[in-house]
């Protein structure tokens, strides 16, 4: 059976999303053609509206404290076709067209692990 595929019915202002204590966001990024999950990461204030303003995804490392542009080094940027908000309004779903791998092992994607006592 395909995956049903819902258009947003109503757009968000970013000032309306629910930030936490830490003034972040997290972002499921997802190929906007396969609806493979890439990764997982946080967006700031600053990289959102980097984001928006680039079209490619930039976001906030919390190991680092620092915006960082997904594929400034590796090359393996990402297209934004669109941004989503979830019911809360307090996680994005940021569907992009990928230049290379997500994740900095070289995989497609970072979820390439299942954990073991599964079925």
């Amino acid at each position: 059976m395909a995956a049903m595929y819902e258009p947003p019915a109503e757009t968000l202002n970013p000032d309306a999303l629910a930030w936490d204590a830490q003034g972040l966001l997290p972002a499921i990024v997802q190929d906007a053609a396969t609806g493979q999950v890439l990764m997982l990461a946080y967006m700031s204030r600053e990289s959102l509206q980097r984001s928006l303003e680039s079209g490619e995804t930039w976001f906030w490392s919390r190991s680092r404290r620092e915006l960082w542009h997904k594929g400034a080094t590796s090359g393996n940027t990402q297209r934004i076709i669109e941004i989503r908000a979830d019911c809360d309004a307090d996680t994005l779903l940021v569907r992009v067209a990928p230049a290379g791998p997500a994740c900095h092992t070289g995989r497609v994607s970072c979820f390439y692990r299942a954990l073991a006592g599964q079925g």
